[in-house]
């Protein structure tokens, strides 16, 4: 089975970066000041009934997949057009920020993704429309972590989650095989370096690929243990926890265990080439390797990535999005009942994920049947149940509107250590040094 999405969908949801300073650097503006608006004031809310046309902006298989469900909709709402329109995800944030700064041109629905939904929010808090009264009620049916991104100021809804990226370890069952390693042993971060390790003298190939250029597996090691780089509001790049990532992936580096490939496009040829022996990420990956990789179908395997602690927490989260209703929406009313027609559904949250391969931030969706599907490029693993029980344990994360900042600050604190040996503890303090001083936040003690 494949539930691929592009290679673009892929770098919207989990590698991108080069759009994250655009939220930062763009602060100002008209829609700026204020507090957001509550949609249940719409005139479009009198008597309950939804009329008229929205647009709609998204990209590559989320806008397929809202432009397919858009008839259903449709349908059962006459008199109602919905313009799902593809803005590709190369110039979407150019496009937002430009319309949250000058007050218009936005469509009625946008999606943005959740670790950058808290930046607009931060940045333009009267931009969009509070869905709190309407969406509220749907908080314990959404993935915690998922939900976190859409709580803004005094827990306001300012957007409903849509998919998200849980993580796991993918695993080439032959080269563990040949060096004699059960994937399903690595309850820890020390037993994967200490397989890496004997993987290598056995086969050769490397343990994971990483882009040198990046902060590569950092924040997903921060969030599985439960912080971003802030917390209430305050830098925690150099928290003990921080430390215990940095310093895992500089031991990874010390031992031989990376290969250092460029961007999107050497993670997946090196992935083909068999240059790593597992990949740490989220479940839309299994969708690249049946797409680009379908000639090793039977050579991967799915376990949950290895914790700190052996009684740790075994996942994170890359990637995933969400939709929201800017405050400069001619027909509000009707933006949200699209939103919640496509997201507070079983049915299509499930038809997504067969479909496009959006996995649901929605919970009701992760016990359908079809979850529990064995796939044949897997060897007969059911691994998506795999995901969608790891998906329930995501720990929540701190994003706000300096995370751009931070972003860039930490990419070079991690290059210091993998490439330049600094030692991580210092590095991380210069890092938490200059991020303060570049948001005027305080450090954690």
């Amino acid at each position: 089975m494949s539930t691929g999405p592009t290679r673009r969908a892929v770098l919207a949801t989990g590698f991108a970066t080069a759009a994250s300073s655009l939220v930062g650097a763009c602060a100002m503006g008209g829609a700026a000041g204020g507090a957001a608006r509550d949609i249940g004031g719409s005139k479009n809310d009198e008597g309950g009934e939804v009329s008229g046309k929205v647009t709609v902006w998204s990209w590559d298989v989320a806008a397929k997949a809202m432009k397919r469900l858009a008839r259903t909709f449709e349908e059962r709402h006459p008199g109602t057009t919905v313009d799902v329109v593809d803005i590709g995800y190369d110039n979407a944030y150019d496009k937002i920020t430009v319309g949250l700064r000058g007050g218009s041109g936005l469509a009625d629905v946008l999606t943005v993704e959740g670790s950058h939904m808290p930046r607009y929010a931060g940045n333009f808090p009267s931009g969009f429309y509070d869905l709190t009264s309407l969406g509220g009620r749907y908080g314990g049916d959404f993935d915690r972590a998922a939900w976190r991104t859409v709580t803004g100021k005094d827990r306001a809804v300012l957007a409903l989650p849509w998919d998200i990226g849980p993580c796991a370890l993918y695993c080439r069952t032959d080269y563990f095989r040949a060096a004699g390693v059960d994937p399903k042993t690595l309850l820890t971060w020390d037993d994967y370096v200490a397989a890496g390790v004997r993987i290598k003298q056995a086969t050769g190939r490397k343990l994971l690929i990483l882009d040198s250029t990046d902060s590569g597996i950092l924040p997903m090691l921060l969030q599985q243990q439960g912080q971003s780089y802030f917390k209430n509001g305050r830098v925690a790049v150099d928290t003990p926890r921080a430390v215990q990532a940095l310093t895992l992936m500089k031991t990874l580096h010390d031992k031989g265990l990376v290969s250092y490939e460029k961007g999107w496009d050497g993670l997946v040829t090196g992935t083909k080439e068999g240059k790593a022996t597992t990949t740490p990420t989220a479940a839309w990956w299994s969708g690249t390797l049946t797409d680009e990789m379908p000639e090793l179908k039977g050579k991967f395997s799915v376990v949950p990535l290895p914790g700190f602690t052996a009684d740790g927490i075994r996942t994170s989260n890359i990637g995933g999005s969400t939709l929201c209703v800017p405050a400069q929406s001619k027909n509000p009313r009707l933006a949200w009942a699209f939103i919640e027609f496509l997201l507070t559904g079983k049915a299509n949250q499930v038809s997504m994920l067969k479909r496009e391969g959006l996995f649901p931030a929605y919970l009701p969706a992760l016990d359908d049947p079809y979850l529990s599907t064995k796939q044949e490029y897997f060897g007969g693993q059911a691994t998506l149940d795999v995901f969608a029980r790891l998906a329930r344990n995501i720990p929540p994360v701190e994003y706000n509107e300096d995370d751009a900042k931070a972003t860039d600050i930490m990419i070079s604190a991690v290059t210091g250590v993998m490439l330049r040996d600094k030692d991580p503890r210092a590095a991380l303090d210069s890092a938490a040094r200059q991020l303060a001083a570049a948001t005027g936040r305080e450090r954690v003690k």
